[in-house]
């Protein structure tokens, strides 16, 4: 006895256009892409949904030369907002569409709920450790100059010095938003990716 291969349906274009910042238009672009492993290896899966192990396994590819699984595995519960274990069309437009042509604000909750690893409404130290050691595991060893091995560990005093305004050893959502506004740079990054599609 054989099993189907139960395909995923995207919804219908109309109400991903009314829920996301996408054209009608784009979204068939980005269709196609996810269903044609040319655009990112991410959507070679032919059932349109991607499991944990299947994102790791193609966000490896762009990452050769380092340890990309532990950020693939936070990236991933990013994406997957519903929480059930697999990122679908529906999920990857609405993160695209956030990180790409949402406003800053969206932008920058995106980026706190990345770094809030358990879901608690602020990072920790530690937390901000894992995604730091994340991080440059995934860059790996060939980076120059190269780094120290306190590197991740100094990147996250140094980012708990700017963002933890009150000093109570966690940065919260107001904090963490307050704090980047602030920063020229972080601003700067917001708009880097606005006119990609």
């Amino acid at each position: 006895m054989e099993m189907a291969t139960v395909r995923h349906r995207p919804e219908a274009l109309e109400l991903l256009e009314a829920q996301s910042k996408f054209t009608k238009k784009e979204l068939q672009i980005l269709y196609r892409g996810f269903k044609n492993p040319i655009f990112l290896s991410f959507f070679e899966c032919p059932s349109g949904v991607v499991n944990e192990e299947t994102f790791k396994e193609i966000y490896s590819q762009f990452f050769p030369q380092g340890d990309s699984t532990t950020y693939a595995h936070f990236l991933f519960n990013a994406f997957d907002t519903d929480h059930n274990g697999s990122v679908s069309f529906e999920d990857f437009v609405m993160g695209l569409s956030i990180l790409l042509r949402g406003t800053v604000q969206e932008k920058l909750n995106w980026a706190f709920n990345l770094y809030d690893i358990n879901k608690d409404g602020c990072i920790t130290k530690e937390e901000m450790l894992d995604i730091m050691k994340a991080i440059y595991d995934m860059m790996g060893k060939c980076t120059y100059p190269v780094l120290k091995e306190d590197a991740p560990r100094q990147h996250v005093e140094t980012f708990f010095q700017k963002m933890d305004k009150n000093k109570d050893g966690v940065v919260t959502i107001d904090e963490f938003i307050e704090s980047c506004q602030k920063d020229e740079n972080i601003m700067r990054s917001m708009q880097l990716f606005e006119n990609v599609i």
